[in-house]
């Protein structure tokens, strides 16, 4: 009887062990702005990660989670097409206490039109929203390959998104950039209201970046407006790199 309940024990502890998960991720969608329809897309698609790569995803719209008992039993925190002044000052210092503990936060497309009136998150997130042009397609080039994700992503490549161009100067001057968008192929050019005008950025238009932040990790990409890119492979590779260095420190050579 000892030896069969043994065993049994065996097996439920080698299933559990089975089903052991790499690391737990909070999605975040809430908006206070522009709402994306494209954003249950995005939650099909990190789900989609979750399932292929072994990590569990819980998904919220509710800023109550952000405190800091409920926030200790993730590694990560994505914000997925958030828009406007989502937390509450509570709520932000449970975030800013989390990623200072060593944990990691991304943020897809519109996390960069997000609490423009909070100086940790605008640092964070290292350059924030301006102006977007119409949608449009326009080449990217990979710029630093030496990131989890990019090893199949083509050195150029022709994409249709919602291309932002973001605020001067950068909030934070450390940011490590992996893929532009070359300006040459698409027209920058946009005008909204009397004050708002957007020509390009010059040079170098940074659409993905990452940077080591107060103690924890942030991994942004421009990319992710149009619903159907969160089915992309290509798209989901990198994301899923980003989620990955960014939840466990890894991958970077």
């Amino acid at each position: 009887m000892l030896k069969k309940s043994l065993a049994l024990l065996l097996v439920i502890v080698s299933a559990v062990s089975s089903q052991a998960q790499q690391f737990k991720a909070l999605l975040f969608t809430k908006t206070a702005g522009f709402h994306h329809t494209s954003i249950h897309e995005g939650v099909d698609g990190v789900r989609s990660l979750a399932a292929r790569h072994n990590f569990s995803v819980d998904w919220q719209e509710d800023g109550s989670v952000f405190n800091e008992a409920n926030l200790k039993k993730y590694d990560v925190v994505i914000f997925l097409n958030t828009t406007g002044d989502i937390l509450n000052a509570e709520q932000q210092t449970a975030f800013e206490k989390f990623i200072q503990s060593g944990k990691g936060w991304v943020g897809i497309h519109a996390a960069a039109d997000t609490e423009y009136e909070w100086p940790w998150y605008t640092k964070m997130v290292g350059m924030m929203f301006k102006i977007h042009p119409e949608q449009q397609t326009a080449y990217l080039d990979v710029v630093d390959s030496n990131f989890p994700g990019l090893e199949r992503f083509p050195k150029r490549m022709i994409w249709t998104d919602e291309w932002y161009e973001y605020q001067k100067p950068y909030k934070s001057q450390d940011l490590k950039f992996l893929i532009g968008v070359d300006e040459k192929s698409y027209n920058p050019k946009a005008k909204w209201g009397a004050n708002n005008e957007g020509v390009g950025m010059g040079d170098f238009h940074p659409i993905a970046w990452y940077h080591k932040y107060d103690g924890g990790r942030a991994f942004y990409t421009g990319l992710g407006h149009i619903g159907l890119v969160h089915s992309d492979q290509t798209f989901l590779d990198h994301l899923y790199g980003g989620i990955y260095w960014a939840a466990t420190g890894k991958g970077v050579k």
